[in-house]
């Protein structure tokens, strides 16, 4: 099978022919329909997040089973699953005991510690798999596995904010804001300064207000989420929320955070991450997604342009998310 591999962090990926993997007991073989493109994927192949051994990245993956492992009984052959960042947990820690099994410190991720969907063929285990409604869009869905969910939980942590802001416009921050507005939050976007067209992307999905993330909102925030990976939007966040409010950082990376005064985190302000996601966390945004309907703006690569893929992403230069498609 093709699949595209991490073999030298910081090096472009590498087309190769593997061979088509082997379900274990609890595993189902996946034909990979679509794979979205997260910054994740991005931080593994460029060295941010780090690799023992060469790697399959993808992590939002959709796809149909093709054949299950002597022990799922959940899934069959022809059943069209979700396959997200949340790999595996151990389902015995205090974590997973408590239901914050995003915090299993035995956790194994999709296209990190397993290989992931930058390939024709995958393997997941069943039980974190999503089982999706039968002939549903794989292109479309591919960003709700991982920039929706991770957007969904941020979403969740920021609380009931009247004003939201949203410092990094792209796959995950164009979801949230139609899940934002839904609920009749008043969307305030960021993005980088002279991007004219992100500013346009988020009005037309109705921000209130998008402008340069170095500049402040019109009004005091409630709460903003931080997509971006860069550490500086912490304190600009921070300046941009009202007293009592939230700043909830979204990634798995970012560079450094700069020292600040005091007096920005003062006024009960609070500063807090997301990590990961949970099962029940997928399901509620997939049942969501179907019921507002959540409309995802993509960009369709095929699989060998994987590293083209990453590039928009790197330069910015995506409005949405990039999707994989083997095949295309």
């Amino acid at each position: 099978m093709l699949a595209m591999v991490v073999e030298r962090p910081g090096a472009p990926l590498v087309a190769r022919d593997l061979p088509v993997p082997e379900p274990g007991p609890d595993e189902v073989l996946v034909e990979v329909l679509a794979c979205g493109v997260c910054r994740t994927d991005l931080h593994v192949a460029d060295g941010e997040l780090l690799l023992g051994h060469p790697r399959v990245p993808g992590h939002e993956i959709v796809g149909d089973v093709i054949r299950t492992g002597a022990r799922v009984s959940g899934l069959r052959p022809g059943d069209r699953v979700g396959v997200p960042w949340l790999g595996w947990t151990c389902g015995r820690c205090r974590f997973c005991l408590a239901g914050r099994e995003n915090l299993c410190p035995e956790a194994r991720f999709t296209g990190y510690h397993r290989d992931g969907g930058f390939a024709e063929w995958a393997v997941a285990d069943a039980r974190f798999a999503f089982r999706l409604p039968p002939g549903q869009d794989p292109v479309a869905t591919a960003p709700l596995l991982c920039a929706g969910l991770i957007g969904y939980r941020a979403w969740r942590m920021a609380g009931e904010a009247r004003r939201l802001g949203l410092y990094g416009f792209g796959a995950a921050g164009h979801l949230v804001a139609q899940l934002a507005r839904s609920r009749g939050q008043e969307v305030h976007a960021f993005v980088r300064p002279g991007d004219a067209e992100a500013e346009r992307f988020a009005r037309g999905l109705g921000a209130a207000w998008a402008g340069p993330s170095d500049a402040l909102p019109p009004e005091p925030l409630d709460a903003a989420i931080i997509f971006a990976p860069v550490g500086a939007l912490v304190p600009a966040a921070l300046r941009a929320v009202g007293p009592g409010g939230t700043v909830v950082c979204a990634g798995i990376h970012m560079s450094d955070i700069p020292s600040f005064p005091y007096a920005l985190l003062w006024g009960e302000r609070v500063v807090r991450s997301v990590a990961n996601l949970t099962r029940d966390d997928g399901e509620a945004l997939l049942a969501l997604a179907a019921k507002l309907p959540l409309r995802t703006a993509v960009t369709p690569y095929p699989l060998r342009e994987a590293n083209a893929a990453l590039d928009a992403l790197r330069g910015g230069t995506l409005s949405g998310a990039a999707v994989l498609v083997p095949g295309a």
